[in-house]
């Protein structure tokens, strides 16, 4: 890590700053609070303004003067007080090992008084992605794209796991084309991985030891001891506490999702006996083809597997709580932004369980292909009804405004999520202007921007960073080295 910056502060300064950007006064509340639980940022930092709030963090825009005299801008990351102290110590040993190049976040320092835990990050200048995705041109796409996959295959090689790849993960500056993926924190290592700390959430190590191990992550950079940088910052936990949590399922779903027949636990005995069905005989319970889940299904053993992930953004095998989860998820993920940049919709997909991202997953892909590959990882899936899979090019053209909706023929859920003012348009002549992403943009538009020439490598590649089957689904590397790439440096 760096050497900590120095500031030489002052109430003047600090009037000065709020007087140039007025910030909220529960904003306030919280930048006062921050200071009052780690007193030391407040001789280095003057924290501007609340940029970022999580469910296990807050992160605030901070200047520092460095020794040089110049002036600098940090991201603040505030840990909750209860995050867990393996799960803290490991997100730091990410960005200390693979930051801070290849398009990922690396860490400056660390603050630490008891409980409280910052984290200080260079900070990037960057858009918000709703603001922009239906407004970037196919360039800019191809680009945003390849730098995700050039991040996505650095942290691949240390055996880390990302688990949370989204698009407010991956900063991005339109303008200097600057690419930064960040938030570490739900990261899971591989069973080969180099991140010692991920190795510790896995279970794999059983040796007693600090939780940094005989070699600090640090060991190269001089420091004092006594510091608030990572060294020493955190005790081992005890074995149970890194365990997953069981998630239990809800009592209400549309489409049930089982486990082979081999793995239920047993019912009481009059449960036991098969159910007459005109579908299936083989089925031992009784809410096949309805919208329930029987007393039997619910009465297997809960199913145990990593989960966490933002909604939308979920793989197949996330979803239907697959045990052996790799690097595959983040590509899942990585089409799944890949898809929102080509059709200008975002968010894609937006359920409120599993089983109904499972169910809008089948409605791209197919429900039948979906099955097929639930099952060579496992997974035993039972829909109502058979969907078909879609072309992804017409799906995306016909989003984005290139091609018409009546030449498209999409089902009924797509045509039923169209705004009133794309069926107004859709109804004179397919020249005229059509809707993207609540904006209007004409045919030349669109040309100017390039979407009427994306190349047919494009949807090859989106078609294998979608593939249900994470055995067969691209890795990073080989992406990298996909023909829609060939112009480009790796």
């Amino acid at each position: 890590m760096e050497e900590a910056p120095t500031v030489q502060r002052s109430t003047q300064s600090v009037e000065k700053g709020r007087s140039r950007h007025k910030i909220p006064r529960d904003v306030e509340t919280d930048i006062a609070y921050l200071y009052e639980v780690l007193p030391q940022l407040s001789d280095i930092f003057r924290i501007i303004d609340k940029i970022g709030e999580g469910t296990f963090s807050s992160v605030y825009l901070a200047e520092a003067q460095m020794t040089d005299g110049s002036r600098r801008m940090f991201a603040l990351k505030h840990l909750i007080p209860t995050s867990h102290p393996v799960r803290i110590a490991a997100e730091l040993q990410c960005l200390t090992v693979a930051g801070g190049t290849e398009n990922v976040m690396g860490v400056t320092y660390c603050f630490r008084k008891e409980h409280h835990v910052v984290i200080v990050m260079p900070y990037m200048e960057h858009q918000t992605f709703v603001d922009i995705v239906g407004s970037l041109s196919f360039e800019d796409v191809k680009h945003y794209i390849f730098h995700l996959l050039k991040a996505l295959r650095h942290i691949h090689k240390f055996g880390i796991i990302h688990r949370d790849i989204k698009p407010t993960n991956f900063l991005f500056n339109q303008q200097r084309r600057e690419y930064s993926l960040v938030d570490f924190g739900l990261a899971q290592g591989t069973p080969d991985t180099q991140i010692e700390l991920l190795k510790e959430l896995l279970g794999l190590d059983k040796a007693p030891r600090s939780v940094f191990g005989e070699k600090n992550v640090n060991s190269t950079n001089s420091h004092k001891p006594g510091t608030d940088k990572v060294e020493g910052l955190l005790l081992k936990p005890k074995k149970e506490e890194v365990i997953p949590r069981k998630i239990v399922s809800s009592k209400h779903r549309s489409i049930p999702v089982r486990t082979p027949l081999n793995q239920r636990q047993k019912a009481p005995a009059e449960s036991q006996k098969p159910k007459p069905s005109a579908v299936s005989p083989m089925l031992t319970c009784n809410c096949f083809m309805t919208d329930r889940v029987c007393n039997i299904c619910l009465s297997r053993k809960q199913q145990v597997a990593p989960r966490a992930g933002t909604p939308g953004f979920r793989a197949p095998e996330v979803l239907t709580k697959c045990p052996n989860q790799g690097t595959a998820i983040d590509m899942w993920s990585a089409g799944v932004i890949m898809l929102s940049l080509l059709s200008g919709r975002y968010p894609f997909f937006k359920a409120s369980d599993d089983l109904i991202a499972l169910t809008q997953i089948m409605t791209i892909r197919g429900s039948k292909e979906t099955i097929e590959a639930a099952k060579t990882f496992g997974k035993s899936i039972v829909c109502s009804r058979e969907l078909p899979r879609l072309d992804l090019r017409i799906l995306c053209e016909t989003l984005r405004g290139v091609r018409s909706w009546e030449d498209a023929s999409l089902p009924a859920e797509f045509q039923a999520s169209r705004n009133p003012a794309e069926v107004k348009q859709d109804a004179g002549s397919p020249a005229k202007k059509h809707m993207s992403s609540g904006s209007f943009k004409n045919i030349a538009e669109l040309q100017e921007m390039g979407w009427d020439k994306v190349p047919d490598d494009v949807y090859d590649l989106l078609d294998k960073l979608l593939d249900l089957n994470p055995a067969t689904r691209i890795t990073a590397s080989m992406a990298l080295q996909h023909p829609l790439f060939k112009d480009m440096t790796n």
